[in-house]
């Protein structure tokens, strides 16, 4: 004997059900078979889903039962050949002729009782499974209806009865030996009690009819038919690289489903367990696909310990804490009492070693009912003041790791725990059972989402880790780097296991966020016709979406931009910024980002803060980790200022110069930033900062070389300046060509004071050979004492910009 049971689409209409008489039918060619059903999508629901039915007007319910039979009737014609329709359409009519008058007496009556309920929901079953018997007998198969509520003998709990086992096991038995068939078909859910009275299995009912009858003539197996290939790793609504559990213990498979897990019920479980049946979860439209096995003992390989992730949300967490508990025996009990007179069920429980406080969860529904009951429980504890007022916490969720190999493998927790706090997830309570079968973190709901990504990534997803990435700014570094993303995403997936997925852009204007990836082909249009917003709007999109591993990149020269990098730190999204103004903000600002970089598990990088793609900052930072110490820096910062002084010998205005180097997008929008030593000045202050000083703007000594008129008015009333001052710019080529020197602008930090300053560089120099954008660093250190360690190479453009930046966004993988 082998038990078949579907339900939800699988019997929602005619299609459907032909596919399920397809598979049950072939099931019985080769094995005795037991078909349990469900409703007709549900279809009797309806009446209870709009209120209370006592409550309707009789016009709305009248309404409702037409549409209902209708369905019906509707589908057994689809189903049933034309001249073998007449006696199911007739059967149903008299069901639902039934169902109507049971509905006129609770409307007359205004009175709709948890026992009458029972009896109307029951009829759903028991129409689909006549539907589908009828449909049987129609192919000329030798097929036996089962009445369940013959059968299956309950309490009186009515919604969700509990089974006498003995009594049910005795009479299936007893049953099917008086009545042989290859195949039975049998309605889900219902049941009766000792009285007679039509009861339900409660939620997953048909699941668990499918069980019962499986114990009872201890089946060579139980399947599952749903509208999926099986149990996922996690809801694959919820995480989108969910992968499917082909094998996983009955303990397993428990706990997955108390966890939230809907695809089988825990009361399903059970009595296949006691009798060692497996069972099978196999999808009604793709029945070649394995699908799940749970048996007892599911075989490990190696890494594949945890079995799944899931989650349960609504969930209220009371805490009952005071100095009066500590030491005194039945706190607990008086606790549980409280709750379990009010039936509330309680789903999770943590108690802390100094016995000052227990913690339980339930369901967010019962926190008033479980506040009434536990201060009453405790009002004398409380006016003494041995005992708080319960305290509450409600929009929580509980995620759950399960693996029941998580014994044997010790640094789970850690690696559970560690990788939420990484992403920023705040865990308010943890539960772990001796058995070590589950470990269950209470957290917020607005983080579940995250929170069940984060923990498929970390013990799933070992393939690859996906960074989320928002990118503020499209201009010329912006987009280079958007097209080196896209050039590298493959290189990174094969040889790094990193998955690059920029999911939002913003510029000056607008603002596009796609969860799901940023077309890489077509950005620039999409982005046309996304929606307008500031970057507050696009912080706040960024904040709500809470993506697990989100990197925020910042390529603009925005002040308002660098603002916001504070916020998304503390929300655990990590911060690339070619943006200089926050890192040479001041030095107390600063340090608050580097504080709440530390605090909060996000990387704050910025190394094209100082020499586009060249690894100044990396490497100085490198040097004071291994325990080196920064004597002196010497450096050419700016390759504007590179470039016009490499290009400047006299025979060529000074401005024709610099407006070649704007044009080629070495300087900023403003050239006077980068020529007036502003830009040189925030680089070396940064640098020390990084080396350990605390440095303002206002300690560094800057020796301009251009004239104080150049600075007033606009940049074209710069460049007119310039003109006027060609004098005074080949006065001090000619003065340093005199000394057979080159002008280089030059920054200097030692002994805790930094400069910037127009220099005359001899040839012996390093900084002599300095050609086009170059820039230059010189670390002068205890271990490189006399022979600096040199960093040199191309100091500006917008392609090795875009390549530190893209650096930093590897880096916060890791």
């Amino acid at each position: 004997m082998q038990v078949l049971k579907f339900g939800g689409s699988s019997v929602a209409n005619a299609e459907n059900m032909n596919r399920v008489v397809t598979i049950a039918n072939k099931a019985a060619r080769n094995e005795e078979t037991i078909l349990v059903v469900s409703a007709l999508g549900g279809i009797t629901d309806q009446l209870l889903q709009t209120g209370d039915l006592a409550a309707k007007k009789e016009e709305s319910y009248k309404q409702v039962l037409k549409e209902m039979e209708q369905r019906h009737l509707d589908t057994v014609r689809q189903l049933l050949p034309i001249q073998q329709q007449s006696a199911t359409l007739s059967l149903v009519k008299q069901q639902f002729n039934e169902l109507e008058n049971i509905c006129d007496g609770v409307f007359l009556l205004r009175e709709l009782s948890v026992r009458t309920k029972d009896r109307i929901v029951s009829y759903g079953e028991l129409l689909s499974s006549l539907m589908i018997a009828a449909k049987f007998q129609s192919m000329g198969v030798d097929v036996h209806w089962l009445d369940s509520r013959k059968l299956i003998v309950t309490n009186s709990n009515y919604g969700n009865a509990a089974v006498d086992f003995k009594q049910t096991e005795k009479n299936i038995t007893a049953y099917l030996k008086q009545n042989i068939y290859p195949l039975y078909v049998a309605p889900g859910f219902i049941a009766t009690d000792a009285a007679g009275n039509i009861t339900t299995l409660g939620r997953g009912g048909s699941d668990y009819t499918g069980a019962i009858y499986a114990s009872a003539t201890n089946a060579s197996a139980l399947e599952i038919w749903t509208d999926v290939s099986g149990m996922m790793t996690a809801d694959p609504r919820l995480v989108q690289n969910a992968k499917p559990i082909q094998r996983i213990s009955y303990q397993e498979a428990m706990e997955l489903s108390h966890f939230g897990a809907k695809i089988i019920y825990p009361p399903t479980i059970q009595p296949v367990m006691n009798q060692g049946i497996p069972v099978w979860v196999k999808n009604t439209f793709a029945p070649d696909d394995f699908g799940t096995l749970i048996e007892n003992e599911s075989a490990v390989t190696a890494g594949d310990f945890i079995r799944g992730i899931s989650s349960i949300n609504k969930i209220s967490l009371l805490s009952l804490e005071g100095s009066g508990m500590i030491g005194i025996p039945g706190f607990s009990k008086r606790l549980f009492e409280a709750l379990a007179n009010e039936k509330i069920n309680v789903i999770l429980i943590t108690q802390s070693s100094s016995e000052h406080s227990i913690c339980v969860g339930i369901n967010e529904p019962d926190t008033d009912k479980a506040r009434n009951a536990v201060d009453h429980a405790f009002a004398h504890e409380i006016r003494e003041g041995k005992v708080e007022p319960l305290k509450i916490e409600t929009n929580l969720s509980i995620v759950a790791l399960v693996g029941e190999q998580m014994k044997s493998h010790p640094g789970v927790s850690g690696k559970m725990f560690g990788a939420l706090g990484r992403n920023g997830i705040n865990v308010r309570a943890i539960a772990q059972g001796s058995s070590e079968k589950n470990i269950s973190a209470v957290l917020s709901s607005a983080d579940v989402k995250k929170a069940l990504n984060v923990l498929h990534e970390q013990f799933f997803e070992t393939t690859y880790k996906q960074l989320n990435v928002f990118i503020a700014g499209t201009g010329n570094v912006g987009g280079k780097l958007i097209g080196q993303i896209k050039k590298q995403y493959k290189y990174l997936e094969e040889n790094l296991r990193l998955q690059i997925q920029i999911v939002g852009l913003a510029n000056s204007r607008k603002m596009l966020i796609r969860e799901e990836g940023v077309l890489l082909t077509k950005w620039k249009d999409d982005l046309d016709q996304a929606t307008g917003g500031t970057i507050q709007d696009f912080v706040n999109q960024i904040i709500q979406k809470n993506l697990r591993n989100s990197v925020f990149v910042d390529v603009t020269a925005n002040a308002d931009v660098a603002s916001v990098y504070g916020a998304l730190l503390e929300k655990s999204v990590s911060v690339v910024a070619c943006n200089k103004i926050a890192a040479s903000s001041s030095y107390a600002s600063y340090k608050k980002l580097k504080s709440l970089s530390r605090e909060y598990n996000a990387s704050f990088l910025f190394e094209t803060n100082v020499g586009a793609g060249l690894p100044v900052i990396g490497t100085l930072n490198d040097l004071l980790r291994s325990g080196d110490k920064v004597n002196k820096i010497q450096a050419v910062l700016s390759g504007t200022l590179n470039f016009v002084f490499n290009h400047y010998d006299g025979t060529k205005p000074f401005a024709q110069v610099v407006k070649q180097a704007q044009d080629e997008g070495y300087t900023e929008p403003d050239p006077r930033l980068d020529l007036g030593g502003t830009d040189v000045m925030r680089k070396i202050m940064i640098l020390a900062r990084e080396a350990g000083q605390q440095v303002e703007m206002e300690d560094i000594t800057n020796e301009s070389f251009l004239p104080a008129s150049c600075f007033e008015g606009s940049v074209d009333d710069f460049y007119n300046e310039m003109a006027k001052q060609e004098t005074h710019f080949q006065k001090l080529y000619k003065a340093a060509a005199a000394e057979n020197c080159k002008l280089k602008f030059v920054a200097q930090y030692e002994n805790g004071k930094a400069s910037v300053g127009l220099k005359h560089i001899p040839a012996d120099s390093d900084f002599y050979h300095l050609y086009g954008k170059d820039n230059l660093v010189l670390f002068y250190t205890e271990r490189y004492p006399e022979q600096p360690l040199v960093i040199k190479g191309a100091g500006a453009g917008a392609d090795v910009t875009a390549s530190g930046v893209f650096a930093d966004i590897i880096r916060v993988a890791g």
